[in-house]
């Protein structure tokens, strides 16, 4: 951000994880200049990230507990973050949970949850900071999808989960021909193969050199190659990108 000294914080949904992809972002957005607020589900998780991030980086750092499915929740949680930090210019739509269950046997339950936590709780986080966004005339958001929306599935997630991804792509680019004109950029990143807790121990030896020998460059990702995608979308001189998807699966999957 040294282009832009405007003090800005940056929301991350989901990133109390210890090796997940919403923390590596919380790092490379404060390495960028901006402040980080975290919202996780687990209130220790996020105040971990928070008191990591700050101590590295010297920010003004907020970590929150908050079901991004619940309204209230998500409102209260903005609220403080608005009220302790800069204001917000930047959202990653971190938050999400997967299902490798066959569609055949998926009941409506666990349907709803993979679409209420991946969808939902995208749409109301989002709508909860798109208007001051828009009001200030500056703001990047940035969905999480998958490269299970793109080819259908067939890594970790099944149909449920390649269908809230894709709702997300639907989502950012229908979102950035609407907030374009009040300054506000909407872009999708779509991870391949990660080495994050949700592969973590799913992939015995055989099946992970399988996958690898499919990744043109020769190995799985890393939470950073991901959060480093989403830093230079939300720089205030990524303006000019919106609506893009930005996939990032090591050539896996190139169309």
């Amino acid at each position: 951000m040294a282009t832009d000294p405007t003090p800005r914080t940056a929301v991350i949904t989901g990133a109390g994880s210890r090796r997940g992809i919403g923390r590596a972002t919380a790092h490379a957005l404060a390495a960028a200049g901006y402040h980080i607020a975290v919202l996780d589900l687990d209130k220790e998780a996020a105040e971990d990230t928070a008191r990591e991030v700050a101590a590295r980086y010297g920010v003004e750092t907020l970590g929150l507990p908050a079901d991004v499915t619940d309204a209230d929740a998500v409102d209260a949680a903005i609220g403080a973050v608005e009220a302790a930090l800069p204001p917000v210019g930047a959202l990653v739509n971190n938050a999400g949970i997967t299902s490798p269950t066959r569609f055949l046997d998926v009941t409506p339950t666990e349907w709803d949850r993979i679409l209420d936590v991946n969808v939902r709780g995208s749409f109301l986080v989002t709508h909860r900071v798109a208007a001051g966004m828009a009001e200030r005339g500056f703001g990047r958001i940035v969905f999480l999808s998958s490269v299970s929306a793109e080819r259908g599935g067939g890594v970790f997630g099944g149909v449920a989960y390649s269908a809230a991804k894709a709702a997300l792509l639907g989502f950012a680019r229908a979102l950035a021909r609407e907030l374009g004109p009040s300054g506000v950029t909407v872009n999708s990143v779509a991870p391949g193969l990660i080495d994050t807790d949700i592969t973590q121990g799913k992939l015995d030896e055989h099946r992970r050199a399988a996958m690898i020998a499919d990744v043109p460059v020769g190995r799985i990702g890393a939470v950073e190659d991901v959060a480093d995608v989403i830093a230079f979308l939300a720089r205030p001189a990524s303006g000019y990108l919106t609506g893009v998807t930005y996939d990032v699966n090591g050539g896996s999957h190139i169309h």
